[in-house]
């Protein structure tokens, strides 16, 4: 994909979703109601409101991604084998490591053992939920090969089939736990299949009848716009659904946002790590690292309001891991830049 160039939305995307924050929690908090109607509109625990965001957000991605791209990651099994690890064998048992020591040892005279258990259960859904559609997004503002992205985040969708319940039946030691197919397929479907296939069939029509000059100077800017605006409407969307938590219960939030951020932050350091010594190109080591950390929390929210129910402390840790993760992704995304350099003398995989 060619250098993208920063425009007003990229350039202080700190500043807009600072604001998307705030104004998402001030009408969570002081219009329920606006919550309450948004909460009513969902398929197989997906809600249409995020879905048409997400949507939104990642189309404009999909419609940069050449199928060589696809097909030159394909050839190139390192940084899906990196990927793999580190979603299956390493983050679902750091998070369940990092939800004892910190909601049993460090916060647990202030919390029932009740809460204890409830929300270390939905942090190990967390963690055992690799996610399939904002990398999307975190792996274009990271400048991260998009090809790579694509193809790990559908092998995950595929992996979470089969060790999804047999990881949450082994950590959470409750058995009889249903995979939800309803929601992992609808969720491939809205945030992979569909962008993927009206991307492809947009790009190629778009170079067909304007030209690659047209395609580039014309359709892509704006489409870049789309795509950040999306972002930034999602975060209001995701904020004011639990508005009336974040200000009513700020110290149960901040106990379970610990776990979830020192998670992120050690498995996406030591992928990122392991990338670079593994001689990945940065632009395959970034969304390797990225995917790590990152979280789908569809299917955790709709495993935990399955098992536990909707008002319970695991559904609201799963709820918590959405706020705490879309701010601190694009924290690391910056990092991921920052420190783009580090990789000038790696070869890339596909080479």
């Amino acid at each position: 994909m060619e250098e993208r160039k920063l425009g007003i939305w990229e350039k202080y995307l700190t500043l807009w979703v600072a604001l998307g924050i705030a104004g998402g929690t001030a009408l969570g908090r002081f219009f329920p109601q606006i919550a309450d109607a948004l909460s009513r509109l969902e398929v197989a625990n997906i809600s249409i409101p995020i879905a048409i965001l997400l949507f939104l957000m990642i189309f404009p991605i999909m419609v940069q991604i050449s199928f060589e791209e696809i097909k030159k990651a394909t050839r190139s099994p390192k940084p899906i084998i990196l990927t793999l690890l580190a979603n299956w064998a390493v983050k679902p048992f750091a998070m369940s490591l990092f939800a004892w020591v910190f909601l049993s040892l460090v916060f647990g005279r202030f919390l029932t053992p009740e809460q204890i258990q409830d929300y270390r259960a939905g942090l190990i859904l967390l963690g055992i939920a690799p996610c399939t559609a904002m990398v999307l997004m975190w792996s274009y503002l990271a400048r991260g090969n998009m090809g790579h992205t694509l193809v790990m985040t559908g092998i995950n969708s595929l992996t979470m089939v089969v060790l999804f319940s047999p990881l949450a039946v082994f950590l959470l030691g409750i058995s009889g736990i249903r995979v939800p197919w309803e929601t992992i397929a609808l969720s491939v479907a809205i945030y992979i299949v569909t962008p993927l296939v009206a991307g492809y069939l947009t790009r190629r029509q778009v170079i067909k009848r304007k030209g690659t000059e047209w395609f580039k100077t014309k359709l892509v800017p704006p489409l870049g716009k789309l795509s950040i605006i999306a972002l930034l409407a999602t975060l209001i969307v995701l904020f004011t659904y639990q508005g009336y938590v974040i200000i009513e219960s700020p110290a149960i939030i901040g106990m379970i946002s610990l776990g979830i951020l020192t998670n992120i932050l050690v498995v996406f350091g030591v992928t990122y790590i392991v990338g670079r010594a593994m001689r990945l190109s940065y632009e395959d080591a970034a969304p390797a690292a990225i995917i790590a950390g990152s979280n789908h929390f569809e299917v955790a929210i709709a495993v935990a309001i399955t098992l536990f129910g909707v008002t319970s402390g695991t559904a609201l840790a799963t709820v918590v891991g959405v706020l705490t993760e879309v701010p601190f992704m694009l924290i690391l995304v910056q990092l991921c830049k920052a420190t783009r350099g580090s990789f000038s003398r790696q070869l890339p995989t596909s080479s």
